[in-house]
């Protein structure tokens, strides 16, 4: 199940936080279709959000025809994005992860490799 975590210092509102969070999850292969999304109950509490803001994620999930809320049972992932390979199992994602160990390692904060990230983002994607 994913866990939600909300950045109050990344100027993004935690409603588009969580629904960021969901859309990544599914294209890390972390959540698949038919899986349950915590409560929004649970993700408010477990996030000190204030539940309306959750309902609001999950409004949004709703509208992009990502998930579909089920009276009583719960919110259901109803539609995972087409890929052909899922980015979790991709060797990119391996030589990430080591490059994210070199850079903690080198003394890099969070602020150093996201600007480091967003620099190498804008050169090699620049209509993103």
């Amino acid at each position: 199940m994913v866990e939600f975590r909300i950045d109050r210092q990344s100027g993004m509102a935690a409603y588009l936080q969580i629904v960021q969070q969901v859309q990544e999850a599914l294209r890390l292969g972390i959540l698949a279709e038919g899986d349950q999304l915590p409560t929004a109950a649970s993700v408010a509490r477990n996030t000190k959000l204030n539940p309306n803001t959750t309902l609001k994620a999950y409004r949004e999930l709703e509208h992009l025809g990502l998930v579909e809320p089920r009276p009583g049972v719960g919110t259901f992932v109803s539609a995972v994005p087409a890929r052909t390979r899922s980015l979790a199992d991709s060797p990119l994602r391996g030589e990430l992860s080591d490059w994210m160990r070199r850079a903690c390692a080198a003394g890099l904060d969070w602020d150093d490799v996201s600007a480091l990230v967003t620099a190498a983002r804008a050169e090699h994607y620049p209509t993103a």
